[in-house]
């Protein structure tokens, strides 16, 4: 099955793209990178942009499943809304085309992959990296934190205490 992790934002998203075997547990990582908007656009047309992209990955990819982080806790409430709306935008595509969601707090994510919940970014891209063997530490932050939340999907998967949200 192939996993989609993303972590939203409004100018950057970020997404990883597993494979996983529920049989063996084996991942593989197959793509990632993240999804940027112009800055001088509007909060529309910047949604827009990030539904097109998403589309282009997942006509690409055709993922079984979409992990997501879940909006934990801004200091900004502006953010806070801007991440939502993205977030809103990413789970409605998943709807339409009856994909599975499952989302994943930052805490959840953080002791899944490294086992502490306070680790740093630091810490988790460099298990993402020994992880999947890669030669340098997955950038920027985002992406490297989609492919966390696609990990963490599988581990929840198979141990098969995972809750759809959508």
């Amino acid at each position: 099955m192939i996993i989609l992790g993303i972590d939203p934002g409004t100018a950057t998203t970020g997404y990883g793209l597993i494979r996983f075997s529920k049989k063996t547990g084996k991942l593989s990582l197959i793509e990632y990178g993240c999804i940027y908007t112009t800055p001088n656009f509007s909060d529309a047309q910047r949604l827009n942009q990030t539904y097109k992209k998403l589309k282009q990955i997942v006509k690409k990819n055709k993922p079984d499943i979409l992990a997501i982080e879940s909006v934990f806790f801004f200091k900004n409430s502006k953010t806070a809304i801007k991440v939502s709306q993205t977030k809103g935008v990413i789970l409605f595509w998943a709807a339409k085309n009856k994909i599975p969601v499952y989302e994943f707090s930052p805490l959840q994510v953080k002791l899944n992959i490294v086992g502490y919940g306070r680790a740093q970014k630091k810490q988790i891209q460099r298990m993402i990296q020994e992880m999947f063997q890669l030669k340098e530490i997955p950038k920027p932050d985002d992406a490297a934190d989609a492919i966390a939340i696609a990990v963490c999907c599988s581990t929840i998967i198979k141990n098969q205490k995972c809750e759809k949200s959508a």
